[in-house]
Order: structure tokens, then sequence, then C-alpha cells
């Protein structure tokens, strides 16, 4: 996909001025729109966010199915999109550009998002800017708090689970990430074999709370191993293993509360690596620190990663919980910072299944084999 500067008459690079968009969220079961304002002086106006749900229609298969998936973004993404607009009060003439999410994710409901934004730019004359879906986590706790570059971030959701330095917008150094499964992924399939239902992240979340997390022993991955990266596959099966013993519900509770904590933990042990090389590498100063995604929601998991935070002298910052599962305004926000740098995309900017933020890394140590399923970024 290719980019291009958009100048103003003087030929400058950059867009001192406010900027309006218009952001499309497709890239799994949430239809989501969204307009933003980013002010010349860097401030954020959430001015609509509408995220149209699609937990009803796969609830009954107890996770996403793609094809369901693609089809209701097709039927609900122009009247998303129009509420979005009334909401914010604002016609597509007050638009400065739109942004759609381009990947990575299922690549038939990217398909829709993209090319409904497509559609709009081209017969409203608006610039395109392609948004990867990993870049609208990495700026999504921006939009609430003024938290400038650089910093460290874990990017933890359904599909995700990375260690990145956020140097600045189109900026990113992957530090870690997962080998196999991701956070979400565990605690979502986890549930399932627990027989809770879907979405099954904050259903277990729930249980947790009344359950022992010492009732059970569940093994911890990586133990000794240098690096950042992420493993949760042998959890994920000890876990359902587990699963089938369990007869009485405070049991079920019991194995709920140590899985979260399993989780909470190795993300924690993780990222207090991360934050010892990071701080190192600039000197002791700048640390800050944001936890972004949908996992990023799960309170046992802020709770450990705000103390390490505070052991390593980090900040902490996280989106609020509206802003951690998938949204239009993150998707608007990424664009708005790409468009204030006059960073365009054409309208045959394709819609990508597997995006990597840092591309050299993944690259250069890809984290699954080729051929091989593995995490979509």
């Amino acid at each position: 996909m290719t980019s291009r500067l958009l100048q103003d008459g003087t030929g400058s690079r950059n867009r001192m001025t406010d900027l309006t968009l218009l952001g499309l969220e497709t890239s799994c079961d949430e239809t989501a729109a969204s307009v933003v304002r980013r002010h010349a002086d860097g401030r954020v106006e959430v001015l609509s966010s509408i995220v149209g749900s699609q937990i009803a229609a796969h609830a009954p298969y107890g996770g996403v199915v793609p094809e369901i998936a693609a089809r209701a973004h097709v039927e609900s993404i122009d009247g998303i999109t129009a509420q979005a607009m009334a909401a914010a009060g604002v016609t597509y003439d007050d638009l400065d550009g739109v942004a759609a999410t381009a990947g990575p994710g299922l690549v038939g409901g990217v398909m829709v998002g993209l090319a409904f934004g497509k559609a709009v730019a081209l017969a409203r004359g608006l610039p395109l800017v392609a948004v990867n879906h990993l870049e609208g986590h990495a700026v999504s706790a921006r939009l609430a708090a003024d938290i400038p570059y650089p910093f460290l971030l874990l990017l933890v959701s359904g599909g995700h689970c990375q260690l990145l330095a956020v140097e600045g917008i189109g900026a990113c150094r992957r530090l870690g990430t997962t080998i196999d499964d991701a956070a979400g992924e565990a605690f979502d399939k986890i549930a399932k074999s627990l027989g809770l239902p879907y979405p099954g992240g904050p259903a277990l979340e729930q249980l947790a709370k009344s359950g022992d997390p010492a009732g059970y022993t569940l093994p911890r991955a990586l133990l000794g191993r240098d690096g950042c990266d992420f493993s949760f596959s042998g959890l994920k099966t000890a876990a359902a293993r587990l699963a089938e013993t369990v007869t009485t519900e405070v049991q079920r509770a019991n194995l709920a509360a140590a899985v979260q904590v399993a989780i909470a933990r190795q993300l924690s042990e993780r990222t207090d690596r991360a934050m010892a090389a990071y701080a190192l590498a600039r000197g002791g100063r700048d640390l800050r620190f944001v936890v972004a995604g949908g996992v990023a929601a799960n309170g046992a998991v802020r709770a450990a990663l705000t103390q390490v935070a505070t052991a390593r002298g980090f900040s902490f910052d996280a989106p609020p919980l509206a802003y951690c599962t998938d949204n239009a305004a993150m998707i608007a926000l990424a664009g708005a910072e790409r468009l204030a740098l006059g960073l365009t995309d054409s309208l045959d900017a394709p819609a990508r299944p597997r995006w990597p933020l840092d591309a050299a890394a993944a690259a250069a140590h890809p984290s699954h084999a080729a051929g091989r399923k593995g995490a979509k970024a």
C-alpha cells in the first residue's frame, strides 16, 4: 500500500489546523463509526462514537463466524455511519478526511469498511487514510489523555499480544510478541471450555471474582527465556483439560480465578522485562507506559501492570473502557495524526488480513513459520 504526502498551498508537509475525520472500523465483529476532531494544538475531541455489536449473531456459535460478521457489516455500515454523523452534528462538508481500517483482521469485514470509506472519499473529494488497526489501538489512550510520544505500549487483545516502543505515528519498534496464542484468545477459549457465554473474557472475569486462584496450579510459560515474547497455548490447553474435571460452581470459579491470575502474571512479568530494557535504552527518561486493547479492560490485568509500572518508575495510562475494545474513534484519531503529517492513501489501498506494525521485525524474526496459523499481526 502506498502513501503520499498531502501538501498545502505553501508546500508544507504539515497541516497546522484543526482536522475533523470520519473513522470506520470493521475488522472483526463490531461495525463502528466515529467522528473525531484533532485540534491544531494536539487536543483530541471525540464528537461521536457509535459501535454496532454483533454479539447476538455470533453467540450461538461460541465465537466469531467470519461470513456472518462480513454480512452484518454490509447490512449496518451505512446506518452506523449516519448515526455517527448525526450524533457529531456534522455533515460531510465539515470533514477533512476519511479514515478506515485496512487491516489486520477478518479480510471480509475489513473490505466492507474500507470500500465504504473509499466511496465516501471519492464522492466527497476527501483524502483517504487507510489505517492499521493496531496503530489505532496504539493511539487509543490519547483519545482521553494527553500522552506525548514516545511511550512503551502493551497491545493486548483477542488477536494480538505485543510489546512496542512507540516513537510516534508510523514509528513502532517491536520488543516482543506472542509466539502462539494471544491473551484475549486464551481468555475466550478457556471461558468456552468452562461453559461460559460468549464473549468469554468478560464472563470469566466476573466468575473469577468469587474464586480462589490458589485452588489450581497452572503452567508458567517461558520462565527463564530471554526476550519479551509471550506464550499462552500451554496455559490454554492445561486449563481446558482441568475444566473437564470441574464438577461444582466453586471449582469453576477457582479455575477462572487461577486462569486470570496466570494471564495477568505473564503479561506483567514480560512487561517488566521490557520496561527494564526500555528504561536502559532511554537513559531513564520519558518513562511512559500504555496498555491498550480489549484485555486492557480486565481489572486484574490492569492492577498487575499498574504495580509493575509503579515499581519501574513508569507512568501508567490505559484507554477508557469504551475505547479498549474495537471502536472507530481510535481509527479516526490515527487517521487524523497521519493526515496532520500529510500522509494519505490512494483508492487502490488493499484490505490486508495481516499487517505488522513493525514490518522489519516481523520479517527478520517472524513469530510464526510460513503457512502456520498464528496471530493476525
